[in-house]
């Protein structure tokens, strides 16, 4: 990346059941987390969230062939019930993986009874890792809401 920020930015939104608290709940208590998180064939393996400006998060996703991918990061904003933003490292395998500067805010807001969550990730690298993004934030958002249509 050569000391450039990379520009990629996405934005995925989902009307889902719930109060932005118990939404905002469910986005940061390990206990829920693990039942909704990954897309399709993805499962939450392992969760550790210290919910405070500074604090950090560890996500284990298991893979098909049971592998594990770590999403790491830290909390940069918590202002709870209606946004988080934090970093977001995928893997962390090689230096380059490691000097990356992703940021995800999530943003909690109430619609007629429902929340709606909205997921903007920027600084992303390049085009392959947009689209992986997209694949996870939409399963992710379809996990949370079928998770919350029985919570």
């Amino acid at each position: 990346m050569d000391g450039v920020t990379p520009s990629l930015s996405l934005l995925v939104r989902r009307l889902v059941r719930g109060t932005p608290e118990a939404v905002f709940k469910a986005w940061t208590e390990p206990e829920q987390v693990m039942q909704w998180w990954g897309p399709v064939n993805v499962h939450c393996a392992e969760c550790t969230i210290e919910l405070r400006v500074g604090g950090g998060y560890r996500i284990a996703n298991r893979l098909p062939d049971d592998s594990i991918i770590w999403i790491t990061g830290e909390f940069l904003r918590v202002e709870p019930p209606h946004l988080i933003e934090y970093t977001w490292r995928r893997g962390l395998e090689t230096e380059a993986d490691r000097q990356r500067n992703e940021r995800v805010t999530v943003r909690f807001s109430e619609r007629a009874n429902r929340t709606e969550v909205t997921v903007a990730h920027t600084r992303i690298a390049d085009q392959s890792d947009y689209e992986s993004h997209q694949f996870g934030w939409t399963g992710c958002l379809d996990g949370l809401a079928g998770y919350l249509d029985y919570a």
